[in-house]
């Protein structure tokens, strides 16, 4: 491995998709880290202090968005793309607003990646969609804004969109609709 190597963290907990980009991205010449949990990539993030990352959104229990700032405080410089099957507009914003260089939606192969933490600037260029997204993609956005303005808290969120904890766990659980 060449000294001058980038050294990229992967923080995910699909093992497999961990795996298939650990692979891609080290072919490209990157020192690859992988973290499948926020204790992990804090502890890899202190001791290598990589100048990139992909974060997953969704961390079994835990949220990559609490993870994010903690992450810049202990690389400041790293440029830091989240990714997620889960994606919203208010995930998106959130994720940006915290530092994230780029945000996206799964799958996503390692060019992708690469892309995503090269893109220094926005894209005016980016087409408008022609139709506006369906009901159900709506509440789902809505869903997701509620949820970031509670913290994550499904009893708080649940409570604000006046209905039942069990079912907004449910309807957390599917994929996203979509547009």
């Amino acid at each position: 491995m060449q000294e001058t190597a980038e050294r990229l963290l992967i923080i995910d907990d699909d093992e497999m998709f961990c795996h298939v980009l650990d692979r891609a991205l080290s072919r490209r010449g990157f020192e690859v880290l992988v973290a499948h949990d926020a204790a992990q990539a804090l502890f890899l993030a202190r001791r290598h202090q990589p100048q990139l990352a992909t974060l997953d959104l969704k961390l079994e229990q835990e949220s990559g968005l609490k993870l994010l700032p903690e992450l810049l405080e202990i690389v400041p410089n790293c440029r830091v793309v989240v990714l997620t099957g889960y994606s919203s507009i208010a995930t998106a914003v959130e994720a940006i607003k915290l530092g994230a260089v780029n945000y996206l939606c799964k799958p996503a192969d390692a060019d992708d990646v690469l892309l995503a933490l090269s893109r220094a600037e926005g894209d005016p260029e980016t087409e408008v969609a022609d139709n506006p997204p369906s009901i159900n993609r709506i509440t789902w956005e809505h869903i997701q804004k509620v949820l970031q303005e509670h913290d994550g808290n499904i009893s708080a969120t649940a409570r604000a969109l006046g209905m039942h904890r069990r079912t907004l766990q449910r309807k957390l659980q599917k994929r996203p609709v979509r547009r």
